[in-house]
């Protein structure tokens, strides 16, 4: 089950870039996303429902927390973003998520080791040279800025929806999580008046096949798996999808949406790889050794 989850959030995530790049063509980004969560988070509460788990007010409470930081934050600005950069550069900029998380317990106290902080300015490197002029088309700082700040909100909501704040069923934690935030979503578009020169009925038949992809695997499936390997691995082993995604997310969009693949850009995708393993490696070190003086704590008290 869990070998099932890493594959599920490795190859359906490393896809759902593509298909959010192809949503968006003739679906409003906001609109898009507060349906597809909304959606998704609606099938699996009725799941729950039907297998009879209850939420509590405080589980509501924490889903809000959770879910607009996950999917109003993250989602919304990506899809945002895909309307200027393709999907390949989106999921590049997207694989700093292990930095936030090495930032964000950094701030909490705990200091990273050498091989953490040798990997955030590797993969920062990577991120500049992208930047600078690795992509095949001109970049422009705000979408570049909304998918780097919306991977910011993704790790912080991924640390704070873990037990024991979400409830045990895993329906239940990922379906109110995904309602909170696609209804967050959906009111951003309506405050944003995207619906103003929107029309459904130019809405191509490929945004919709992208959205139903969307919602089944990248939300339903997707989601969920990545909820069970919060529980069950540590959260710097769960971050390994942010140098796979990239990689197929990059190849999926050369050789289905025609995006063009530059050498600037295959380096910092390299790069980019080369500096989450780092500070992934380091993150496991320190997880190591935090684990042995804890069991050597507990030997010295039992003596």
């Amino acid at each position: 089950m869990t070998a099932a989850a890493y594959a599920a959030i490795y190859l359906i995530w490393g896809s759902t870039f593509l298909a959010i790049g192809l949503a968006v063509r003739s679906i409003p980004p906001l609109l898009m996303m507060g349906l597809r969560c909304s959606a998704a988070g609606a099938l699996l509460l009725a799941w729950a429902a039907a297998r009879r788990e209850p939420a509590a007010p405080r589980d509501w409470a924490h889903a809000a927390v959770a879910g607009t930081l996950m999917f109003a934050g993250a989602y919304g600005t990506l899809a945002w973003a895909e309307q200027e950069i393709a999907s390949g550069v989106a999921a590049l900029l997207s694989a700093t998520t292990p930095f936030w998380l090495v930032a964000f317990e950094w701030s909490g106290g705990s200091r990273p080791s050498v091989r953490t902080m040798a990997g955030l300015v590797v993969g920062l490197a990577g991120v500049a040279l992208l930047v600078g002029g690795g992509s095949s088309r001109p970049l422009h700082a705000a979408p570049i800025a909304a998918v780097l700040a919306g991977t910011g909100a993704w790790a912080a909501g991924s640390l704070y929806a873990r037990p024991p704040r979400v409830p045990r069923s895993l329906a239940l934690s990922a379906g109110m999580s995904l309602v909170v935030g696609g209804a967050a979503l959906l009111l951003a578009s309506w405050g944003t008046r995207e619906l103003a020169g929107f029309d459904p009925r130019a809405v191509s038949l490929g945004s919709i096949a992208a959205l139903a992809y969307l919602i089944v695997f990248g939300s339903l499936v997707g989601f969920t798996a990545y909820s069970f390997l919060l529980r069950v691995a540590p959260p710097a082993r769960v971050a390994t999808y942010a140098y796979v995604n990239p990689l197929i997310a990059v190849g999926l969009g050369a050789a289905l949406a025609g995006e063009r693949i530059s050498p600037g850009m295959i380096a910092a995708a390299f790069v980019i790889a080369a500096g989450v393993a780092l500070t992934l490696a380091g993150q496991n070190e320190r997880a190591r050794l935090d684990r042995a003086g804890g069991a050597g704590k507990l030997e010295g008290e039992c003596v």
